[in-house]
C-alpha cells in the first residue's frame, strides 16, 4: 500500500497495539545486525550521538555533545534526491513557540538545507504535502526501556530470553516508538547487548527505529534496585549483571565498564525502586562515598549521569554529588530545587509509569508482586504534585515516560500528564524537543528544525498547542531524512 505521493504506508491506525506481528515480521532483518552485538564486547558503530570513540560520544560529561554528521550523512535510509515538506503549519523552534504558515522543508542527504516561505519545488525532487498539517520536530522520550513491556510474563522472561530474544522483541517496539512519533530515546537500564545491537542496527538503516542513546545496563548495589532479587542467592549470582557493585571503588569500575562495554550515558539506581521484587523502600540505597565515586568516574570518561530516585535522601545526596539528572524523583523537596538548579540538573518525571503502576497495583488479578504493588500506591499518586512544584519552582523538565514499564507506542500519553501537572502544551513540547535535546547533549543536531539540523520531523493533524493530545496520532514521521510514516 501506498499512502500520498506515492510513498509507502507502513503502519495501519490501529498497529501500535499490534506489536507481535511487527516483532515476527523484524526478526530476520535484526539477526544480522543483532550476530556482533550478542557475541562478546560489542563495538558500537556510528549514529551520530553514539561514535565509536570515546571523546566523540553524544553524551559527554558537562562539555556541549558533538555532532550527529555521521548519522545523517551515511543514513541508508535517507533519498539521494532533495526531499520536499510542504507544510501548512511548522513549529521549527518550539524555544520560541512561534508557528509559521505555508513554508517548505528542503531535506537533502537526511539534513535539513533550508527551510523556504511558501510552497516551493525543485525539479527531480520528491515533495511530502502537509499542507494540512501541524509539523514540528521529532519528538524524544529520555527514559525508555525497549527491549521489554511489563505483563503476567515479565519475571519468568527474566529467566528464559536471551540477549537475542530481547533484540527480537526490541525490533518490533522500536517500530512502534519510532511510527508514534519518537526519533530519538535514552534506552536506561536495557540489557546491554540486546538494546547495543539494536542501537547499531538502527543506526546502520537494518532496522526500522529511534535513535537510541543507551546506557548498557544500569549500576546499582548489592541487594537494591537492579540487583538479581526474589530468587535463591545461586540463580542471583549467575543472573546478577556486571554493573551491581558496593564500595566507592567498586562502582568505579562498575562504570568503567559500563563505558567499555558501549554505553552513551550512566544510569544508577540511587534509591530503592517500585518494581523491585524486594520490600526495601523507596530510599537511598547508595552511600555518599559511592554516589560521588560514580559520578567521578563518570565525568572523567565523558559520560553524564542520571539516577532512578524516588526518596528524596537519594535525589539529594546523588545531586550533592554532582549528578546530571533525576529519573522519576518523586519526593524531591525544596533541598532538591536548590540542587536541581546548582547543577544545571534535569528532571524527568516519568508521569505515564507512574499512573501505569498505581492503577495496576488496584486492578483485580494485578500482575505485581505483592512488594511491587504496595510501593506503586505509595509512589504512583505522589508523583504528579511533585511534577506541579518542581515546574512552579523552576526546575528544568526533559520528557521521560520509562515506557517499557507501560506499553510501547503509547509514550505521547505522557504529554496530558504534564499538562495536567501544570505545564501548558508548549511547555510540554518543549520537554520533549530542545530540553530534552539539551539533557543528552545533542541540541546541536536535534530538538528543532533549522538549516543544518538532521531531518527528524513529524506532523499532526490537530493543533497541539490548544489540545496536546493531537500528539498521540502522529500522521507523518521522518527520520534521519527517510520517511517512516505516511497517512
Amino acid at each position: 500500500m501506498t499512502g500520498p505521493n506515492g510513498l509507502l504506508k507502513v503502519r495501519a491506525p490501529n498497529a501500535r497495539k499490534s506489536h507481535a506481528f511487527m516483532v515476527a515480521t523484524l526478526a530476520a532483518s535484526l539477526a544480522l545486525a543483532s550476530c556482533a552485538g550478542v557475541s562478546g564486547a560489542p563495538q558500537p558503530t556510528g549514529d551520530g550521538a553514539i561514535a565509536a570513540s570515546a571523546p566523540d560520544r553524544g553524551i559527554t560529561g558537562p562539555q556541549e555533545g558533538p555532532s550527529l554528521a555521521a548519522d545523517a550523512r551515511t543514513n541508508p535510509g535517507a533519498p539521494d534526491t532533495p526531499v520536499l515538506l510542504h507544510a501548512g503549519r511548522l513549529l521549527a523552534d518550539p524555544a520560541t513557540g512561534r508557528v509559521t504558515t505555508e513554508r517548505t522543508l528542503v531535506i537533502e542527504r537526511g539534513r535539513i538545507s533550508r527551510i523556504d516561505a511558501g510552497y516551493t519545488t525543485i525539479p527531480g525532487a520528491r515533495v511530502v504535502d502537509l499542507r494540512e498539517s501541524f509539523v514540528m520536530p521529532g519528538l524524544i522520550d529520555s527514559h525508555v526501556h525497549l527491549t521489554s513491556e511489563q505483563g503476567p510474563q515479565s519475571r519468568i522472561n527474566s529467566f528464559l530470553k536471551t540477549s537475542a530474544d530481547l533484540a527480537m522483541d526490541g525490533a518490533g517496539y522500536a517500530r512502534l516508538t519510532l511510527e508514534a512519533g519518537f526519533t530519538t530515546v535514552a534506552d536506561l537500564g536495557g540489557e546491554a547487548q540486546a538494546v547495543l545491537a539494536l542501537r547499531d542496527g538502527i543506526a546502520a538503516g537494518k532496522v526500522p527505529g529511534p535513535r537510541i542513546i543507551a546506557s548498557a545496563g544500569g549500576v546499582s548495589v548489592h541487594g537494591g534496585h537492579g540487583d538479581a532479587n526474589g530468587m535463591p542467592r545461586a540463580l542471583a549470582e549467575r543472573l546478577r549483571g556486571p554493573g551491581v557493585c558496593s564500595g566507592a571503588d567498586d562502582c568505579r569500575r562498575a562504570v568503567r565498564e559500563r563505558v567499555r562495554d558501549g554505553a552513551d550515558i550512566i544510569k544508577i539506581t540511587a534509591t530503592g525502586g517500585v518494581l523491585s521484587q524486594t520490600a526495601a523502600g523507596l530510599g537511598q540505597q547508595f552511600s555518599n562515598e559511592e554516589l560521588k565515586a560514580i559520578v567521578e568516574a563518570a565525568h572523567s570518561m565523558g559520560r553524564k549521569v542520571t539516577a532512578h530516585a524516588h526518596g528524596v535522601d537519594g535525589v539529594n545526596s546523588f545531586l550533592a554529588a554532582g549528578g546530571d539528572s533525576i529519573e522519576h524523583g518523586t519526593y524531591s523537596d525544596a533541598t532538591s530545587v536548590k540542587l536541581y538548579k546548582q547543577n544545571g540538573a534535569y528532571l524527568v518525571p516519568t508521569l505515564l509509569a507512574g499512573d501505569f503502576v498505581a492503577r495496576e497495583a488496584e486492578r483485580p488479578g494485578t500482575f505485581l508482586s505483592p512488594a511491587q504493588a504496595a510501593k506503586a500506591r505509595i509512589a504512583g499518586p505522589l508523583m504528579l504534585g511533585m511534577v506541579t512544584r518542581m515546574h512552579a519552582a523552576g526546575v528544568k523538565i526533559a520528557f521521560g515516560t520509562d515506557t517499557g514499564v507501560s506499553a510501547h507506542g503509547d509514550n505521547a500519553e505522557e504529554f496530558a500528564l504534564l499538562v495536567k501537572a501544570g505545564l501548558t502544551p508548549i511547555e510540554a513540547i518543549r520537554s520533549a524537543t530542545v530540553n530534552a535535546a539539551d539533557h543528552l547533549g545533542i541540541a546541536g543536531d536535534v530538538g528543532s528544525l533549522a538549516p543544518g539540523k538532521v531531518a527528524d520531523v513529524i506532523a499532526v493533524k490537530g493543533d497541539p498547542l490548544t489540545d496536546v493530545t493531537a500528539l498521540e496520532d502522529v500522521s507523518f514521521v521522518m527520520a534521519r531524512g527517510a520517511v517512516h510514516l505516511v497517512q
